[in-house]
C-alpha cells in the first residue's frame, strides 16, 4: 500500500508539472513568476523552433571542394646533403593544395579564397555531385583574401548572397565547407562577434573586418560558405583562430557586404576598384577621448592626412575621429575599413567626426591608390612585360626579405625574363640602374622594353641576384 500510494503521488505530481508547462506554453503572457520567459524559451528550443535543414538543403551542393597543384622551385644545391641524403631536394616538385568553393551563379562562377589559389598552376573544382571541372582564375584580392574562378557549367545550385550588415551578434550561422577533402559538410555556430581584425593578410590596403563565430573549421574549409538560417550567404570563411592550427572554438569569415563588391569588380574590370580617403588612422584610445572631450571610448582617430587626397580636400584634420561614414557608425579601425570597402573610386560620400567634442558632416568624393578616380583595368593594373607579370610587394614580404620597395614575379611566360633565367616568385628591386616599386617602374626603366642592362632582386629562397648585360 505505501508504495502504491507512493507511485499515486509522483504520477499526480508528474501531471500537474506538465498541465503547468503547458499553461505556461499557451498563454506566456500572463506569467508573472520572475525567470518565467527563460523558462519558456528553453521550453520552445526543446519544441524545435530553430531548424537547419532548410539552411543545409539550400547551399551543401553549391559549395564546391578546390584542389589546386603548384610547382615548388628547387632547392639550392648542397653538395653535402646530396652525398648523404641524395638529390631529393634539388628537383622542382608539385606540391597539392585543398579548400573550398561557393557557387554564385548558375552559370559557374566561384568564390574562394585568395590563399586558397594563389600561386596554384592547376586548378580543379569537385562538385558535390562529384562532377570535377577545370578552373580558370578570373581575379584575385590579396587584400580581402577573396578569388574568382569560373568552370565551363550550366544549371547549377548556387547560393544567393545576404546581407552581413543586418547580421547580429548571438546570431545563428552554419559554416559548408570540405574539411578534410570530404564531400560539402555543415557545422553550426553562433556569430561570437563583428569587425574581428586579425593581422593575417598581406597588403598594405588589406581589409580585415571579420565576422567570428564559433561554427567548427577546420583544414579544407577556407573558401567555403557562411550563411544563415535562410540559407543566404552572409560570408565567406577564411580562416581559424588556434594553437595548434586545429579547430579551437573562434573562426572567421569576410563579411559578404565586402565580397560582393570585390566580386563585381572583378568579373567587370579584371581588378579591384580599391577606393581610399587619405588617412592614417588608429583606434581611439582613452587618452584620446579625455583630450578630444568624447563621450565614449568608440570612433576611428585620424593621425595623419595624406596630401592631395580626398580627406583633406574635404577639410577633415589630424586628431579628428571619425564615427560615422555613410551614415553607419563605425566604432573601430576595422569597421571603418569595411564601410569603405564596399565603394569605388569616384563615389561620394558622407563622413561624420569629431573635432573637439563638436559633431560635423562633410562629403567627400573617394579616390584611387594613384590619387585619382580613374578606373583600373586588368591590363593597366597587372601589364605584361618582357613575358612576366607582377604585382607590388606586400608588408610581409617587405618584412621577411627586408627590403622597402620592389615587384613579384606573379605569371612568367615566354620572353626575355625567361630566357635570363627569372622564375616565378622573384623579386625584382631594380632595373637598368633604378629602384623599382611597380610594374610601370620596370616598363619606363627599359623604355618600353626597349633597352634591359641590368636586374637586381631575391630569389623566393632569399638569395640575391645582379645579372648584367651587353648592349
Amino acid at each position: 500500500m505505501a508504495l502504491l500510494g507512493a507511485a499515486i503521488a509522483l504520477f499526480a505530481y508528474t501531471e500537474i508539472s506538465d498541465r503547468q508547462a503547458g499553461s505556461q506554453l499557451k498563454d506566456s503572457s500572463k506569467v508573472e513568476i520572475p525567470g518565467a520567459a527563460a523558462t519558456l524559451t528553453s521550453f520552445q528550443m526543446q519544441e524545435g523552433q530553430i531548424d537547419f535543414t532548410y539552411a543545409a538543403e539550400q547551399t551543401i551542393h553549391a559549395v564546391v571542394h578546390v584542389h589546386t597543384k603548384s610547382m615548388m622551385e628547387a632547392s639550392p644545391d648542397n653538395p653535402i646533403m646530396e652525398w648523404f641524403y641524395g638529390g631529393r631536394n634539388s628537383k622542382p616538385r608539385v606540391e597539392n593544395g585543398y579548400g573550398s568553393g561557393v557557387i554564385i551563379s548558375s552559370d559557374g562562377y566561384i568564390i574562394t579564397n585568395n590563399h586558397v589559389v594563389e600561386n596554384a598552376e592547376n586548378i580543379e573544382v569537385k562538385l558535390n555531385d562529384n562532377r570535377v571541372f577545370s578552373a580558370q582564375v578570373v581575379g584575385r584580392d590579396p587584400s580581402t583574401d577573396i578569388a574568382l574562378l569560373k568552370i565551363k557549367a550550366d544549371n547549377l545550385t548556387f547560393i544567393k548572397y545576404g546581407d552581413s550588415d543586418q547580421l547580429k551578434v548571438g546570431e545563428w550561422v552554419l559554416a559548408v565547407g570540405n574539411p578534410f577533402n570530404l564531400t560539402s559538410s555543415v557545422t553550426a555556430g553562433i556569430v561570437s562577434a563583428k569587425g574581428r581584425s586579425l593581422d593575417i593578410l598581406d597588403s598594405d590596403y588589406r581589409i580585415e573586418s571579420f565576422i567570428q563565430t564559433d561554427a567548427a573549421l577546420n583544414m579544407g574549409n577556407s573558401g567555403g560558405a557562411l550563411v544563415n538560417t535562410k540559407g543566404l550567404l552572409v560570408g565567406i570563411t577564411s580562416a581559424i583562430y588556434s594553437p595548434t592550427g586545429a579547430y579551437a572554438g573562434n573562426s572567421f569569415a569576410i563579411p559578404v557586404n565586402i565580397v560582393k563588391k570585390v566580386i563585381d569588380d572583378l568579373k567587370k574590370f579584371g581588378e579591384v576598384q580599391r577606393a581610399i580617403i587619405g588617412v592614417k588612422i588608429r583606434d581611439v584610445t582613452s587618452e584620446d577621448a579625455d583630450k578630444q572631450d568624447l563621450k565614449e571610448i568608440k570612433g576611428v582617430y585620424i593621425t595623419n592626412i595624406v596630401e592631395n587626397g580626398s580627406a583633406e580636400g574635404a577639410g577633415l584634420k589630424d586628431n579628428d575621429v571619425i564615427v560615422k561614414f555613410n551614415g553607419i557608425p563605425v566604432a573601430t579601425t576595422a569597421e571603418l575599413q569595411e564601410q569603405v570597402g564596399k565603394f569605388r573610386p569616384g563615389d561620394k560620400v558622407s563622413v561624420t567626426y569629431l573635432r573637439k567634442g563638436s559633431e560635423n558632416t562633410v562629403q567627400i568624393v573617394m579616390k584611387n591608390v594613384a590619387g585619382n578616380t580613374n578606373i583600373v583595368t586588368t591590363e593597366m593594373g597587372s601589364e605584361n612585360i618582357f613575358g612576366a607579370k607582377f604585382e607590388p610587394l606586400g608588408s610581409s614580404d617587405k618584412r621577411s626579405y627586408q627590403v622597402d620597395s620592389g615587384v613579384k614575379i606573379t605569371e612568367l611566360g615566354d620572353g626575355r625574363f625567361k630566357d635570363i633565367g627569372m622564375r616565378k616568385g622573384n623579386i625584382i628591386l631594380s632595373v637598368n640602374g633604378k629602384r623599382v616599386k611597380s610594374t610601370s617602374d620596370i616598363r619606363e626603366a627599359t623604355k618600353g622594353e626597349n633597352g634591359l642592362k641590368s636586374i637586381e632582386g631575391v630569389q623566393s629562397d632569399g638569395t640575391m641576384f645582379s645579372y648584367q648585360f651587353r648592349n
